[in-house]
């Protein structure tokens, strides 16, 4: 839940006048989530932002999935995926189901025209890279480690700093992704336990109004589809105002940054079980941070996850950095892919050697899905073929 914020200039009356200092008015747009109930924020244009010159439709996008086949643990090393493109053209989808479709991307362009998608936020974690991210909230710079969460509709583009690799996990969900409901109290605000708060929370920084007369872009994802099978459709808007013509907004949506160097990890006696890493929740997935932290303290802990069966979810683990515990042969920019229906935990020795240490330095991130996933042709190209076999002595 992020709290209030203001940036820019607003009236002080909400659908009142508001003019320019040449006696114009501003536009007012209210942009919100479940209809009017949900949380919203109000932002003041030079421009009705309703104004388009011309509409066409793009290709169609389709995924291309692979064949089903056995059920198996699956490991993909994406360390090596191809780089090039902007942050939208150089994603790389790797599994997707009805609520979530989760890709890699290696961009070295600014994007030159603004993005949003119709039907869901987007989480992008950034693994390497600096750069900002734009939108008509204003001006929000990113560095590693960082979710940069974009609620749907938000008209956004990236600018990564070109001289820096860029390596990113992009989440887009068929829904709202929010912080878990148990870490806010029933006024929205952070509770004591919750493992980060909203001074973590890092809102937009500038706001700089453009009043510049072309030909802009704005990409629209929209019509997701409810059959994999199906495809989704990029239906490009060309204005002759700037869209980011923004004088001031205020209320409680908006994109944001949480680093998940900013995620307090809970620790106790025993090993704890992986709800206590979660970071965010969304219809049908959650997503966990796995940080360094203090092994367990009870005096014959064993600090190595234990064996368990996922049994309703799909488990989708992405290695940032540093040494994994449970895992042999695992890479930065690993994904494994735990299905459900079949138990995993740690490879041979590792739950016993794990015995007596003190703490872990693994950074990684966690994707629980609650429908079975489809891996995509791409990934099927990345996978090591003996990861399931790799639990045998």
């Amino acid at each position: 839940m992020t709290y209030y914020y203001q940036l820019g200039t607003v009236p002080h009356k909400r659908h009142t006048q508001f003019r320019d200092p040449n006696g114009s008015l501003y536009h007012e747009e209210l942009m919100g989530i479940h209809g009017f109930a949900g949380i919203q924020s109000l932002l003041y244009h030079l421009h009705p932002p309703t104004q388009v010159d011309k509409i066409f439709l793009e290709q169609p996008i389709a995924l291309e999935f692979e064949e089903v086949g056995a059920l198996r643990h699956r490991h993909l090393r994406t360390g090596n995926v191809s780089s090039g493109g902007d942050a939208i053209a150089a994603r790389i989808p790797l599994m997707a189901n009805r609520d979530v479709c989760i890709s890699v991307a290696q961009p070295t362009e600014p994007m030159l025209y603004w993005y949003r998608f119709a039907h869901g936020d987007e989480v992008i974690f950034i693994h390497e890279g600096s750069g900002v991210l734009e939108s008509q909230y204003g001006r929000l710079p990113y560095r590693p480690g960082d979710y940069l969460v974009i609620p749907t509709g938000v008209m956004w583009q990236l600018l990564p700093d070109t001289n820096i690799a860029q390596r990113m996990l992009v989440i887009e969900a068929q829904g709202h992704i929010e912080p878990p409901a148990r870490y806010l109290n029933r006024y929205g605000q952070f509770l004591e336990h919750a493992p980060y708060g909203e001074r973590d929370l890092r809102p937009p920084e500038t706001l700089i109004p453009h009043d510049e007369i072309g030909e802009f872009e704005v990409r629209i994802k929209a019509h997701a589809p409810s059959e994999l099978s199906k495809a989704s459709r990029i239906t490009t808007y060309l204005y002759h105002h700037h869209p980011l013509d923004v004088v001031g907004w205020d209320g409680y949506l908006y994109p944001y940054a949480f680093n998940i160097a900013d995620f307090e990890p809970v620790t106790g006696r025993i090993h704890q079980p992986p709800p206590v890493h979660q970071t965010f929740e969304a219809p049908g997935f959650v997503i966990c941070s796995f940080v360094p932290r203090l092994f367990d303290y009870h005096p014959l802990a064993i600090p190595a996850p234990y064996n368990h069966s996922n049994v309703d979810s799909d488990e989708v683990l992405y290695y940032v950095e540093g040494n994994f515990m449970s895992r042999k042969g695992i890479e930065r920019s690993s994904i494994t892919v735990h299905p459900n229906g079949i138990p995993h935990g740690p490879h041979p020795g590792m739950y016993e050697g794990s015995i007596g240490k003190e703490r872990t330095d693994e950074l990684a991130v966690m994707i629980d899905t609650f429908r079975p996933l489809t891996l995509t042709r791409q990934a099927v190209e990345l996978e090591d073929a003996q990861y399931s076999y790799s639990w045998v002595a």
